[in-house]
């Protein structure tokens, strides 16, 4: 896959971790950084990858501006595959949001600080700038810390407001660990075959009411259960004529 150019205002090193944290937390956060790009790194290259995608849907990764979401589970290998596009990512002020935003950063991504919970509304504002800008942006729409596979508002709003339409993905993989955590973290085990499948594009109207937001809402719940539903059931095909390599280790 090309890399794109690194966005202007991305510094592939991040500043000092922050002092609210303790030392021993900073000392932790060093580890858990470095492990985690290292990680990605390493088993990303590996993966071997194809992309399906619905009717209607975003017809390439460098495509923008739009809105993405995907879910928690996924985070790894859709952190290597949509590396070095620039696109933004709302990124939590918690002590795994501080580590997750700067692996990814690692990986050109542009973390904006906020979440679901907590300075949401600066979030949002950061993000819409960031379409304005042509950049894309991208939800773990289940996170930071659940429900497992719950749709949150936050893109629809977004959605309304920018007037740029949604788009969804999930990354199933034949082969990986799966963490005991509440998103049940997917790590692809090396050479595993991992199938990306896109939903159609959602378009939310700028005059759309609070309630009609609900019905996106749960249009945006369907499309991320169907494309799961679907990469799940057919990630055994990938490599073959149905269902071709985009990156392949071989």
């Amino acid at each position: 896959m090309p890399e794109a150019a690194i966005p202007e205002d991305f510094t592939a090193t991040a500043g000092p971790i922050s002092r609210r944290f303790s030392f021993r937390q900073r000392v932790a956060l060093r580890i858990i950084i470095a492990a985690g790009y290292w990680l990605i790194r390493l088993i990303g290259p590996t993966l071997r990858v194809s992309i399906s995608r619905e009717e209607g849907a975003q017809q390439a990764l460098e495509q923008r501006p739009l809105i993405a979401s995907f879910w928690h589970a996924c985070m790894i290998p859709a952190t290597y595959t949509c590396r070095n596009l620039g696109v933004r990512v709302m990124s939590s002020n918690s002590y795994d949001g501080e580590y997750m935003g700067r692996v990814v950063r690692k990986f050109g991504f542009v973390p904006v600080k906020g979440s679901s919970s907590r300075n949401a509304v600066r979030a949002l504002l950061g993000l819409r700038r960031a379409l304005e800008e042509g950049w894309s942006v991208a939800f773990t729409i289940d996170g930071p810390r659940g429900p497992r596979y719950q749709v949150k508002p936050g893109p629809v709003a977004l959605a309304r407001s920018s007037r740029v339409p949604m788009s969804v993905f999930h990354m199933a993989v034949d082969r990986a660990w799966v963490l005991h955590t509440w998103d049940r973290l997917m790590i692809p085990k090396p050479f595993s075959r991992v199938l990306m499948r896109f939903g159609k594009l959602i378009s939310v109207p700028s005059g759309a009411s609070d309630e009609e937001l609900e019905k996106y809402q749960q249009e945006l719940q369907a499309s991320l259960d169907r494309v799961r539903e679907f990469a799940e059931a057919n990630v055994a095909k990938v490599g073959t004529s149905e269902f071709p390599y985009i990156q392949s280790a071989s």
